[in-house]
């Protein structure tokens, strides 16, 4: 299986497993039958703490489609993927910001980025250059040079900051112009959450967890920084602790996957197994994952996308 329907080529001849296919359409399934008229994804306004309903997670639910190379323009998902899309842009403010959280404007803005070039909307490219300018006036006034839960905030964490630095990564990638310096500064911030070991910590280097060193080892990969001891130690890091599932599964998971893939295909290859075996036999009889504070559409969007590595269609995961 080297393309999808509508002829998009994936970067190289992959073998998906079937498990992993037939999960991941059983997943596709259940986030199309319960997308509302808005574009947002909740099967209970309930669920997820209120969460299912925001731009962050409507992004996320868009990527997985995205990700299994659907065509937001032919085919079964199109319509779903665009009303997504859509939701996503409706809810950008004036000022750039998107939905209530940096978290939202992170995941919101990948997704953006992610589908500019794939969908023939004028707004798209308005819309992630409001949300580069954004983040970077937010940066620009942080004392630490990252991020942290809102554009005014002074403070940072590794979470955060890394959400958006991925976000202008992949905006730059697809061609939105992100200043050098802003790059630097977000990499430096995240640089100095790296431990000696390779561990990234939350707000500093003490207490480094598997998760904030996916999310760290991540961007250094996407912002072209793998050489050196630091990242060969991140590396050396999440092997060790290549079967800690992190303290909330799927977002975990999604972290790991890519920042596997990126640090070494091997490693990759040995820890997607595992994680394949975990999402199959998680997954319900309807297609969904559910998670506490995800609900089902975030637990079922990031669970798909800790398996997209199989299909390798979104430009955020070219090496």
């Amino acid at each position: 299986m080297n393309a999808d329907a509508q002829g998009r080529k994936r970067n190289k001849v992959v073998t998906i497993p079937p498990n992993v296919e037939i999960s991941y359409k059983n997943g596709l399934k259940f986030l199309a039958r319960i997308q509302k008229a808005d574009g947002t994804f909740s099967e209970d306004a309930r669920s997820g703490r209120g969460y299912s309903s925001q731009p962050g997670i409507t992004g996320i639910c868009v990527l997985a489609f995205l990700a299994h190379g659907e065509d937001p323009e032919f085919g079964p998902y199109a319509k779903v993927i665009k009303k997504g899309i859509n939701s996503i842009l409706k809810q950008q403010k004036s000022t750039g910001y998107i939905g209530s959280s940096m978290y939202n404007h992170g995941f919101a803005t990948l997704a953006l980025a992610e589908a500019y070039g794939m969908i023939e909307d004028d707004r798209l490219a308005g819309a992630i250059k409001k949300s580069v300018a954004l983040l970077i006036k937010s940066q620009e006034s942080n004392s630490k040079g990252g991020w942290r839960y809102t554009p005014e905030d002074n403070s940072a964490d590794s979470t955060v900051a890394g959400c958006q630095l991925v976000a202008l990564l992949a905006a730059r990638n697809a061609g939105i112009p992100v200043p050098d310096k802003n790059i630097d500064l977000a990499v430096k911030y995240m640089e100095s959450c790296r431990a000696s070991n390779g561990g990234y910590g939350y707000t500093s280097k003490s207490n480094p967890r598997t998760t904030l060193t996916a999310i760290g080892s991540l961007c250094m990969s996407l912002a072209k920084k793998k050489n050196g001891k630091g990242f060969k130690a991140s590396t050396k890091f999440l092997e060790k602790r290549i079967e800690d599932n992190g303290e909330y599964l799927f977002y975990h998971q999604y972290y790991m996957a890519q920042a596997l893939f990126h640090a070494d295909e091997e490693i990759w290859k040995r820890w997607n197994d595992r994680n394949s075996a975990i999402m199959t036999s998680a997954q319900a009889g309807n297609g969904s994952w559910n998670d506490n504070r995800l609900g089902s559409s975030g637990a079922t969007g990031f669970a798909l996308l800790s398996m997209a590595l199989n299909y390798r269609f979104l430009p955020i995961y070219e090496k």
